[in-house]
C-alpha cells in the first residue's frame, strides 16, 4: 500500500495519523514515516487492520439502522 492509499483509508475509517497511532499503540512518528521517501513502507497489515475497522464500523452503523426501524417493541 502506498502513501496515498494509507491516508484515502484513514480517512474513510475516520482516523488521524494521530488518533490511528494511538488506536494501534504505535508511536506517531513511525506512522508519520510510513511511505514516505527513504523511509519505511507501509506495513502490510495496515490495510487489513484498516479495511476490517471501516467493515466494523459500517456493520455497527447497519446494526443500528435495524435496531432502530425493525426491532421496536
Amino acid at each position: 500500500m502506498n502513501l496515498d492509499e494509507f491516508k484515502a483509508l484513514l480517512k474513510k475509517a475516520g482516523f488521524s495519523k494521530k488518533t490511528f497511532s494511538e488506536d494501534v499503540g504505535v508511536a506517531l512518528s513511525t506512522v508519520n514515516g510510513w511511505g514516505s521517501a527513504n523511509k519505511p513502507p507501509v506495513p502490510f497489515w495496515v490495510e487489513k487492520y484498516l479495511n476490517l475497522y471501516i467493515e466494523n464500523k459500517e456493520c455497527k452503523e447497519l446494526k443500528e439502522i435495524i435496531r432502530e426501524n425493525v426491532c421496536k417493541e
